[in-house]
């Protein structure tokens, strides 16, 4: 399989393992999860493949969209990396987040002639004036 024919694997991936994650399909998304999966929120805080995904099949995470833009791809042999900005929205601890734009890293590996998601970290895009402030909505 070609460096070309692996990245847009991976983006069809990513793009059902997002699909299960907002539909709240947790056998599907486990699938796509390597047992030492972890998430790095974008406050920072870490979870394990078995917090994420039991806080979406209890409810406390329930995304209502997740819409990311072209999905770049690097490929290393039996692992990759990915990058790519989202619009993404959120119910999180009963609480609706607004509608933000994210950015995505992820790092897969090729495990068992499958690739999983190993690490991800997403980052709030928060707008920012000229003078390098925060922009509050």
């Amino acid at each position: 399989m070609t460096t070309q024919n692996v990245a847009n694997h991976i983006r069809q991936t990513e793009h059902a393992r997002l699909s299960a994650l907002v539909q709240g399909h947790i056998e599907a998304a486990s699938a796509l999860h390597a047992p030492d999966f972890q998430l790095i929120t974008p406050v920072g805080d870490t979870l394990s493949k078995a917090q994420y995904l039991g806080a979406i099949a209890g409810g406390q995470i329930k995304y209502l969209n997740w819409e990311p833009s072209t999905i770049d791809v690097r490929v290393f042999g039996s692992a990759a990396i990915i990058r790519y900005r989202s619009s993404l929205s959120v119910i999180f601890g009963g609480y609706t987040v607004p509608p933000a734009q994210y950015w995505h890293t992820d790092f897969y590996e090729m495990r068992d002639d499958i690739w999983q998601v190993v690490w991800s970290q997403a980052t709030e895009i928060r707008p920012v004036s000229s003078r390098g402030e925060v922009l509050t909505s």
